[in-house]
């Protein structure tokens, strides 16, 4: 696998809530020594710096104003106008804040173009809901990360932060909010959370981490060998 090319592949990942994606990418992306970018953090950070400045939420021209003025910065910290929000955007609120500002279309437009100069030059590890689909549709390598719906909610639940103040009943909270966002992402008007016809598609269900991560390293080895 020539990992150390000049340009660096760009690798897709999506995926839905609790699939796995956030942890595989990130393993993929220390693996390979390339830059991992969170597109689903930047939609969040945005969502906070809303929330923190009053701003409606359902009001997609001040929101999409505030996309295209602030400095979003996401690799091991996401900051958003220097405030470290890393912690801060892992709560259901949040969740809930960035599913609603990621239907607004123009909001789209401002963080689909910021993703594109992340990993216009190459080597990079890309993750989301739309990456294989919208934002790098000639990604090199493409994956869809999904799970049964069961286990993406014990996932979350199992997830501090997400799982914050719940009752013992977390998991099926959980099931219910990841059902709901599901619906959301699914249905969306601008960039709806879908399956890119050439994905690879990776049921983590039952899944470890490391076999996932060696699954996605195999088929990218695979892809390239077929390719040289």
């Amino acid at each position: 696998m020539d990992v150390n090319s000049p340009r660096g592949l760009v690798i897709a990942i999506d995926g839905p809530s609790g699939a796995g994606k956030g942890t595989v990418s990130r393993a993929i992306a220390a693996h390979l020594h390339y830059r991992h970018v969170d597109t689903g953090a930047m939609y969040r950070a945005l969502a906070w710096l809303a929330r923190h400045r009053g701003l409606d939420l359902n009001d997609a021209a001040a929101v999409a104003e505030l996309a295209r003025s602030a400095e979003i910065r996401c690799d091991t910290v996401v900051e958003i106008d220097g405030h470290d929000v890393t912690r801060e955007i892992r709560t259901p609120e949040i969740d809930r804040a960035a599913a609603l500002v990621a239907q607004h279309p123009a909001v789209r437009d401002v963080l689909v173009a910021r993703q594109r100069v992340c990993g216009q030059d190459g080597g990079v590890v890309m993750e989301g809901r739309d990456i294989g689909t919208v934002v790098f549709p000639d990604a090199d390598v493409k994956f869809y990360l999904d799970a049964s719906p069961e286990e993406r909610a014990r996932r979350r639940a199992a997830d501090a932060a997400h799982a914050a103040g719940r009752s013992g009943a977390a998991v099926e909270v959980v099931a219910r909010e990841l059902e709901a966002r599901d619906r959301t992402d699914s249905t969306r008007r601008a960039s709806p959370l879908a399956r890119a016809a050439d994905a690879i598609y990776i049921d983590t269900t039952g899944m470890a981490v490391a076999e996932v991560v060696d699954t996605v390293l195999r088929t990218i080895d695979a892809r390239l060998n077929a390719s040289a």
